[in-house]
């Protein structure tokens, strides 16, 4: 067998790999809108790199028929390459989106890494204290009452954890869902590029409702902005669109 049938296997092999992980980040851990607002579209180069790159490029340049010791590079190879991409997913897994959560005036979209496991154990109740693997579940958050525990909550915002951070607070979305409704803006003050506007169109039609009966309001990720249209009576969350609201 010649080197170049070798490397083509192997990358046969790792394509096979690379399109099944590929699945899981676009359809399971970061489903749209959310996959490059999330930061996934960075973390598949650097997957592709090592998975479909590296492993089939040193088959290529250790690999020679009959060569004395062959089976032992190709196992090493096969495992310098599986431990990266093991370390890979971890990164992945770890910075996939697992809560999307009421703030003020906005939802955030809060990542596995964004929380502390010891916070995550005093979820108020057993859902909130658990990392979703099938994508962001939508959260109300609410201030307490006692001004001590607000104080507290005050305290950790100004060290970079504010509420969404802190499952302690959570609440189901429908009881946070009038004072969002209550921030929430008329389409007419959304400001869509051409592109951004078929995209907005789709995700109407796919809600089944008419601009009239929507109102939106931002969605912050690690790597950009969203928008979330919702039901403007309800508050409903209808459709998450890939539009940069503060871009015009």
């Amino acid at each position: 067998m010649s080197r170049w049938k070798a490397a083509a296997i192997h990358m046969s092999i790792s394509a096979t790999i690379g399109v099944v992980v590929g699945l899981l980040l676009l359809f399971v851990w970061y489903p749209p809108p959310y996959f490059h607002a999330a930061g996934a579209d960075t973390l598949v180069v650097l997957l592709v790199c090592v998975d479909l790159v590296l492993g089939p490029l040193l088959t290529l340049v250790v690999f020679k028929s009959g060569k004395r010791g062959l089976k032992f590079d190709l196992v090493l190879i096969g495992l310098m390459q599986a431990a990266a991409l093991i370390y890979g997913l971890s990164v992945v897994l770890e910075s996939r989106p697992v809560f999307i959560a009421t703030s003020i005036d906005r939802l955030v979209l809060v990542a596995a890494s964004d929380l502390d496991p010891a916070d995550l154990a005093k979820g108020s109740t057993p859902e909130f204290r658990s990392l979703s693997l099938t994508g962001p579940r939508l959260v109300g958050t609410q201030m307490p009452s006692a001004w001590q525990e607000r104080n507290d909550v005050l305290s950790a915002s100004m060290k970079g954890k504010d509420i969404e951070r802190l499952p302690k607070y959570y609440v189901d979305y429908a009881i946070a869902a009038p004072a969002l409704l209550s921030k929430a803006k008329s389409l007419d003050e959304l400001k869509p590029s051409e592109s951004e506007q078929e995209k907005l169109k789709v995700a109407l039609d796919a809600s089944q409702h008419v601009a009239g009966q929507v109102v939106w309001v931002p969605v912050m990720a690690r790597k950009a902005w969203l928008v979330m249209l919702l039901d403007r009576d309800t508050g409903a969350p209808l459709r998450a669109v890939d539009i940069n609201p503060w871009r015009h």
